[in-house]
């Protein structure tokens, strides 16, 4: 007898195709690095972005990573629930009437995805809902670790590195780590807008920058060395990553290479802008991202240089309280 609920969820090719959409115009760079997998990897990885990006765009009321939303009488609280109710149905292999979510529940299926993964994500909107920010390096660190760097886990379980393997899994949540704060230091000014500072309260005091004042043109000089701060913090994590993708075989080596190449990228321009970087958008071009990947491809033949690993690691955040408990 047939189960009348199976009937209710799209097909998984009709799905990989809505996720292969969801990335094209969501994330040039990452869609460009996810070329490099191998057809049921790349699948998967699509999958799982579709998952994240829906997820932050019910979050910021946003479409597709756009400007923050500001809809008055909004309750991110509810938000945060509709998240947390369309991610259960699909982490139990029911429709949940959203592609996006119904494509986690294939790939959690076929990956092994578990419960806390997607929770450890879903704790770092819960820090938005909150009109959170961070106080000091570890407040920011744990606030990447939830929005990225548990990503960054889940897409390394995706790529088949084993649960248990608690090393690699670290350095899988660095690389998100490190993408998260390339983010944070472009995004200031969007930031801004959206009545959001993701930058800690103890770097700006430190930098003579008063609560709020960061986009006045006063203050940018020294927004520069804040965003400086975040590039090298963010370089760091890079280099602590690369030590893991070694351990991939060549095709998803390659990939995260020529991903982690493209977002530290964006990061450094960040650092090198001066003062009026955040008039506009930074970004990579196609000629840049083509350049990335081609020198990946080199990188990933041979052994990457050591790393130290950085302070904060995936273990130490975790240990912090989460949004739940704080």
């Amino acid at each position: 007898m047939s189960d009348p609920l199976a009937a209710l969820v799209p097909d998984r090719a009709a799905l990989v195709a809505h996720a292969r959409d969801t990335i094209a115009r969501g994330s040039k760079s990452f869609a460009a690095a996810s070329r490099l997998f191998d057809r049921t990897t790349r699948e998967r990885v699509w999958l799982l972005y579709a998952w994240c990006r829906a997820c932050d765009d019910i979050a910021d009321e946003q479409d597709l990573g756009g400007e923050l939303g500001t809809t008055p009488g909004d309750d991110p609280a509810e938000r945060l629930a509709q998240i947390r109710r369309l991610t259960d149905l699909a982490m139990a292999g029911l429709p949940t009437g959203n592609p996006s979510f119904d494509a986690l529940g294939v790939v959690a299926r076929e990956c092994g995805l578990t419960c806390a993964m997607a929770e450890d994500v879903i704790d770092g909107f819960a820090l938005d809902a909150r009109d959170w920010s961070p106080r000091c390096e570890a407040d920011l660190l744990r606030y990447c670790f939830h929005v990225a760097g548990a990503v960054g886990v889940m897409m390394a379980v995706v790529m088949g590195v084993a649960p248990d393997d608690e090393d690699t899994l670290d350095r899988a949540c660095d690389l998100g780590l490190a993408f998260q704060l390339g983010n944070i230091a472009r995004d200031v000014a969007e930031d801004d807008r959206g009545a959001r500072c993701y930058l800690p309260a103890e770097w700006l005091a430190e930098a003579d920058i008063p609560p709020g004042e960061q986009m006045r043109p006063c203050y940018r000089a020294a927004l520069v060395n804040v965003a400086q701060r975040l590039a090298a913090l963010a370089a760091a994590y890079e280099a602590s990553a690369r030590v893991g993708a070694a351990r991939l075989g060549y095709r998803k080596r390659w990939a995260i290479l020529a991903a982690a190449g493209i977002y530290g990228a964006i990061a450094r321009k960040v650092a090198a802008g001066g003062p009026r970087v955040w008039d506009r958008r930074v970004y990579t071009s196609d000629g840049e991202k083509i350049r990335r990947v081609l020198r990946a491809g080199l990188q990933a033949l041979g052994k990457p240089g050591a790393a130290p690993r950085p302070k904060w690691t995936r273990t130490s955040l975790k240990a912090l309280a989460s949004p739940r408990e704080a």
